[in-house]
């Protein structure tokens, strides 16, 4: 082998990892999701994220690639639909020159986990009231319309040209998510009693270990998000350059936990668990676009400041009427608009140089033009996907109607949509289970026996 060839074997190797890490983020949402929603359900909200993956995988193969990675024209990619052997083999090759360090065949599988992220995204703001055949029919089109705007930033498109800054995806993958799961949220409605007497009623989640547990494995998974974007072991003239991405990406995450926490502590006299969860994630979502253009100071001041804003966006969210259940709107939403503004504040000319992608920042030039690249790749691609995305389910909501009848959301998804619940001992009857006479018969009488005597009875009741 050639040091040429051996450089792209190293290289697919980390690409592939890298993708596989950010597919298993697909359980942090699972965890994530199904923690901070209600326990009826818990199997729904978890179960969809396999679903939706899997829409999307397919979708991506046939349409999605070629439109987001294909020469095409400035708006869209033309070719590479359903693509042959040769093509996904190829290094550096139509129909996707794009990828000169990989095949194609490892571009498509980075790709797609990445659009199977900000789909994951969308069913945020819908939980728990939204219909399963959405899954399918949404999935479908945000599957296009995203990669309709990876084309402008990342594929070569008009945004790419004026040198618009989003490494991994603050604005192509979060922001996008954000913005679709808000059109959701307004055309589903609150859930059944959340705004009832004019507030905002907590609807508390059912397992925050669970959410902590999810946010833990996103986290985890984000070493493949933003330092895998690298699409390469040797970057520019920098060698593993992808090991200092992943530093900066931790940093921003471990600022947004502790600034997360205090900001809670401040603002609700509580270190509210849930928030701090979601600063480390605003955090993560927020240096996803600055992660290799900015020095370490920088990713703690962007990972505070996500920190802030996602304890103050959730709240503002739900002050103006929007029902949330997992905060995507202000987490993914607010903080991709800040992640990608702060990367035109404080992108270091000399990285930049070397990802070849835009401009020093103004903290260091002195100069808004970056800033007003970010500024405006916001506002494109901010109109671009809310209108698109609220015109399809709008449309979907006309036809057949996206919320399911207020007794299904009642009685829960779990049993509604599915058949079945996700904690089937606490609804209905099991030997020696919840809500039994021998489970009633512990409760009552635990207090009275000594510990042996507890676990004997416990072992028999069984």
């Amino acid at each position: 082998m050639s040091k040429a060839e051996i450089i792209i074997a190293v290289n697919t190797v980390w690409v592939v990892v890298a993708a596989v890490l950010v597919m298993f983020m697909q359980a942090g949402f699972a965890f994530l999701e199904a923690g901070l929603t209600r326990m009826k359900n818990a199997a729904h909200i978890a179960g969809k994220n396999v679903l939706i993956f899997g829409v999307c995988s397919l979708v991506y193969w046939a349409v999605g690639f070629g439109i987001a990675f294909s020469k095409g024209d400035a708006i869209i990619g033309t070719s590479g639909f359903f693509p042959s052997v040769n093509s996904l083999l190829d290094v550096g090759k139509a129909p996707f020159e794009f990828f000169t360090t990989i095949p194609g065949a490892a571009g498509y599988l980075f790709e797609v986990v990445f659009a199977g992220v900000s789909l994951a995204i969308v069913w945020g703001a819908m939980a728990e009231r939204a219909k399963l055949w959405v899954y399918f029919a949404f999935g479908v089109a945000f599957t296009v319309i995203y990669s309709v705007t990876s084309h402008w930033v990342w594929g070569g498109g008009w945004l790419f040209g004026l040198g618009m800054q989003d490494f991994a995806g603050s604005t192509v993958v979060h922001y996008q998510g954000a913005l679709a799961a808000l059109a959701g949220a307004i055309l589903l409605g609150p859930r059944i009693g959340k705004f009832a007497g004019g507030r905002g009623n907590p609807i508390p989640g059912h397992n925050i270990p669970y959410a902590v547990l999810g946010t833990i494995i996103l986290w985890f998974g984000w070493f493949g998000f933003n330092p895998g974007s690298t699409l390469a072991v040797i970057t520019g003239d920098k060698l593993g350059y992808f090991g200092y991405v992943a530093l900066t990406t931790n940093l921003a995450a471990a600022a947004g936990a502790c600034s997360g926490a205090l900001t809670a502590r401040l603002v609700l006299k509580k270190a509210d668990i849930s928030m701090m969860l979601n600063g480390v994630l605003a955090a993560l979502v927020a240096v996803t676009a600055a992660s290799g253009f900015v020095a370490p100071w920088a990713a703690v001041v962007i990972g505070a400041v996500s920190g802030v804003i996602a304890v103050v966006g959730v709240l503002w969210v739900e002050r103006i009427g929007i029902d949330d259940p997992i905060g995507a709107v202000a987490v993914h939403g607010m903080s991709g608009v800040w992640g990608t503004l702060a990367t035109g504040l404080f992108a270091v000319p000399a990285l930049a140089a070397t990802l070849k992608t835009g401009t020093g920042g103004l903290v260091y030039t002195g100069s808004f033009h970056q800033v007003w690249i970010q500024l405006l790749g916001l506002l494109a691609v901010g109109a671009f996907t809310f209108s698109a995305s609220f015109g399809c389910l709008w449309v979907m909501n006309k036809l057949w109607g996206i919320r399911v009848e207020p007794e299904v959301e009642t009685s829960g998804l779990d049993v509604s949509e599915h058949g079945m619940w996700g904690y089937p001992e606490f609804y209905i009857p099991v030997p020696g289970g919840y809500g039994t006479e021998a489970h009633s018969h512990l409760l009552a009488h635990r207090h009275e026996l000594p510990p042996h005597e507890d676990e004997e009875e416990v072992a028999e009741a069984a």
